[in-house]
């Protein structure tokens, strides 16, 4: 398997994390609670992510939507491109919250960084795998060229869970991993058949398909356990704070409810459409339809989701296999949201939107 390592494999010295977010910062924000009049009495909360896809829509929208606000934090987010620089801001202090993939997670708990990962409203891989008109079967992907965000990121991690469960070893199978960029990136380059395959999401596949564009498996079948998009933290800043993070957990929960309430499907299109840069109502619609699909009320850390990221990265640094993942996965602030009787108030609310 023909990849570069470096730092997505957890080796970042943990000295050079505040010197990696100087150069995160330049990277633009995102949605910012400034739509809504600030409030003396909102604290404020700085979230670093790195996704620009579906997976970020519940934060979005709890900014854009003011469920945030509601909890009374003024929330903001920064967009940081790469794993490894998201968990620099973190362990630097200057965001609070960081939105990551469990590979970064794990990568940076490799390296020492004290970090917990407390909910993620996303737990299904809803991903194709897409190649190029002309290859009709897995058996034509040996020596192929894969594209990825970045070796260790979490599209990394994705493709990696998808090509072990088809039984494809990329060095068995030689396959090039070949790192392009962002999803849209990605996309663009199969598009123009700079690469030969990638592993990307329904709505992107849905474009590629019309283009004449193959899909040999839909991961979605799988049934594998998985999170994108955890809520993580240091772990002294969840000590320290657990009220403010589960305020933010609930603004979440809030979120996910409004995504899937269908009066407010037109409203979620256009986050959808202004984010991912949408230009076309139904690739809108298929992203729509993806995010129904993928997010949940019930946002409680799997261990299991963790487990098999963890053997998917001992490939990279076999660090990785010895952090504890009882001290990385935290469900106690969801299992306080699910005494309260909030969890399971939500969670009616879901119900009511699923009947006919």
């Amino acid at each position: 398997m023909s990849t570069v390592v470096g730092d997505a494999a957890g080796r970042w010295p943990m000295r050079l994390y505040r010197t990696l977010w100087l150069f995160a910062s330049l990277i633009s924000f995102g949605p910012s609670s400034a739509a809504f009049p600030a409030s003396q009495a909102e604290e404020q909360l700085l979230i670093a992510y790195g996704s620009v896809s579906e997976t970020s829509v519940p934060l979005w929208l709890g900014i854009e939507r003011g469920f945030f606000k509601k909890q009374g934090i003024g929330a903001r987010m920064v967009q940081v491109s790469g794993g490894p620089l998201i968990m620099a801001a973190l362990a630097s202090g200057d965001v609070q919250v960081a939105s990551a993939a469990v590979s970064s997670v794990l990568s940076a708990a490799s390296g020492g960084l004290k970090i917990s990962c407390v909910a993620s409203p996303n737990s299904k891989i809803l991903r194709n795998l897409m190649v190029r008109p002309e290859i009709r079967g897995l058996a034509e992907l040996r020596d192929k060229v894969f594209g990825v965000q970045s070796i260790g990121g979490g599209n990394w991690l994705q493709t990696m869970i998808v090509l072990d469960h088809l039984g494809l070893d990329p060095d068995r199978h030689q396959l090039k991993l070949r790192v392009i960029g962002n999803e849209a990136t990605i996309a663009q380059a199969l598009m123009k058949k700079n690469i030969d395959a990638a592993v990307l999401t329904y709505s992107f596949s849905e474009t590629l398909k019309r283009a004449g564009f193959r899909s040999l498996a839909d991961a979605g079948e799988f049934g594998v356990p998985f999170h994108s998009g955890v809520i993580c933290a240091q772990r002294d800043v969840i000590a320290s704070s657990p009220e403010l993070i589960l305020r933010l957990l609930k603004g979440v929960i809030e979120a996910v409810t409004f995504i899937h309430d269908p009066r407010n499907m037109q409203d979620v299109m256009e986050s959808l459409k202004k984010h991912l840069r949408l230009s076309r109502t139904e690739d809108a619609e298929a992203s729509y339809k993806l995010l129904r699909l993928m997010t949940t009320v019930d946002i409680g850390p799997n261990p299991e989701a963790f487990k098999s990221a963890q053997k998917i990265l001992l490939r990279l640094n076999p660090k990785i296999g010895q952090v504890e993942l009882e001290r990385i996965v935290d469900g106690s602030l969801v299992r306080s949201l699910e005494e309260s009787g909030f969890l399971p108030q939500m969670r009616k609310r879901m119900g009511s939107y699923l009947r006919p």
